[in-house]
């Protein structure tokens, strides 16, 4: 008797999980006030409103709404004036931006291990890095667990180095109770189609420092600065300012992000709980520096000898037969990416930078670990369900265990 739903046999769910984006007559109403102000772009109410609601809201003093979170992170590293040169610490489990925002400042990316247990970047491996060419460390909040900011806060302090925080997966995270993004220097976010507050795109840049923040203002529209004339461009910014029709509906999203965050929240540690019992499925380590995480990825690591040999992407096929939308994430890091070959010339062999990078020679195990046997995925949006829902994805996993061999076929 077939029983996989791979093989033939039944699901164990053909309902969805929770649609995203989740939006209603607010986010209507948002847009129509934008349409019918005239106001569309520049020098609008709403931009503003959401620079301060969502700068507070990750208890930073200052904040600066950008066209994405590929563009909050260039921005942010213009204004920590990284350039020809520099390096930059990074982890290569992340999205390509991270990488390749670096390398538009025509700075060089410098690839971190990440810790076993949490998928964050490791400091151990982060300090073993640091040369006289370092000038920022950029540490990810993976999946919006915040990467351990104590030890990471102790190595820039030690060296006199820039903290850029990677916060596009992490809204209102905490580590010790502060919000992350302006625990370092500066922090960038995203607002993506896909991220747990969304316009579609858009991101943004906050921080504490006033400094930062003016240059960051002055970068991302056009050189002016917030008081000066119009015409007025002091810096070589671009334009990567938001529409007020992004902010009207972030505003709105805003309003509902806490109570999503506690569902998530509450739908992980019930999965931790349960998952943790099945025989090679490991949930991410809990840390209880990390007071609050956002989820927007549950990412869970996958051993492939508890289930006869199959690979993580075989796994989450089987997974997504029975109605589970599990993802093999990440499946390279990012230092074996080919785009990274564009960069040969520049800035990776920059005569200014006064050494070459060869990618090729990196080896980072605990990242080659992740990619290529270990962490598979399950969206945020999942995470929105009820515990019925939670209990199904449970038996799904349970269902692979009990038919390993059918599995293996």
């Amino acid at each position: 008797m077939v029983n996989l739903a791979l093989k033939g046999g039944k699901p164990v769910r053909t309902k969805p999980f929770p649609k995203w984006p989740i939006f209603d007559e607010r986010e209507l109403e948002a847009l129509k006030k934008v349409l019918e102000s005239g106001i569309w772009g520049i020098r609008g109410r709403f931009q503003k409103e959401f620079e301060e609601k969502f700068a507070s809201y990750q208890h930073a003093k200052f904040g600066v709404s950008v066209i994405n979170g590929s563009a909050a992170l260039e921005v942010s590293l213009r204004a920590l004036e990284v350039g020809c040169g520099d390096e930059v610490i990074i982890p290569a489990y992340t999205f390509m931006a991270t990488a390749i925002s670096v390398l538009y400042v025509n700075a060089i990316p410098i690839f971190a291990d990440i810790d076993p247990e949490r998928y964050t970047i490791d400091p151990k491996s982060v300090e073993s890095l640091i040369s006289d060419k370092t000038k920022v460390i950029l540490p990810v909040h993976i999946s919006g667990r915040p990467a351990d900011m104590d030890a990471l806060l102790s190595i820039a302090k030690k060296y006199d180095l820039y903290i850029l925080e990677d916060a596009c997966q992490a809204w209102g995270s905490e580590w010790k109770g502060r919000r992350v993004g302006a625990i370092g220097n500066i922090g960038a976010f995203s607002f993506q189609s896909s991220k747990n507050i969304t316009s579609g795109e858009g991101g943004m840049i906050v921080t504490n420092d006033e400094d930062l923040y003016l240059k960051a203002w002055s970068l991302h529209n056009c050189g002016r600065s917030p008081k000066g004339p119009w015409y007025k461009h002091d810096l070589p910014g671009g334009n990567y300012r938001m529409t007020e029709f992004q902010a009207a509906i972030l505003l709105v999203q805003l309003e509902r992000f806490d109570e999503q965050t506690e569902r998530r929240m509450a739908n992980a540690q019930y999965l931790d709980e349960k998952l943790s019992k099945i025989d090679g499925i490991r949930p991410l380590e809990s840390d209880e520096r990390v007071t609050r995480n956002s989820y927007h990825l549950y990412i869970f690591r996958y051993d492939s000898e508890a289930f006869g040999g199959i690979s993580k992407a075989e796994f989450a096929e089987a997974m997504q037969a029975e109605g589970i939308p599990v993802s093999v994430g990440y499946s390279k890091p990012l230092y074996k990416e080919l785009y990274m070959n564009y960069f040969k010339k520049c800035p990776l062999s920059c005569p200014y930078y006064g050494k070459s990078v060869d990618y090729s020679k990196v080896k980072l195990p605990v990242t080659e670990k992740a990619c290529y046997n270990e962490g598979l995925w399950l969206p945020q949006n999942v995470l929105l369900g009820s515990r019925e829902d939670m209990d199904d994805i449970i038996v799904a996993f349970e269902k692979m265990q009990e038919n390993i061999d059918e599995l293996k076929e």
